[in-house]
């Protein structure tokens, strides 16, 4: 699966930080994401992510 980072990140647009794998993925859905970005947001570990990049570095390590 391939996630495009630029999609990635609009989808998270207006994130307030920090936040939970739940609070990332409800986001996400509510920004419009692809199926792909829900995806991959679905299999984050569940913990707290303190930026964008923190996101998108953990979801290069799970891709």
């Amino acid at each position: 699966m391939t996630v495009n980072p630029i999609e990635m990140q609009k989808s998270l647009s207006g994130m307030e930080f920090p936040a939970g794998k739940e609070k990332i993925v409800k986001q996400a859905e509510s920004h419009g994401a692809s199926k792909e970005i829900k995806e991959a947001l679905k299999k984050l570990p569940d913990k707290e992510y303190d930026t964008p990049a923190a996101i998108s570095k953990e979801i290069g390590k799970i891709l």
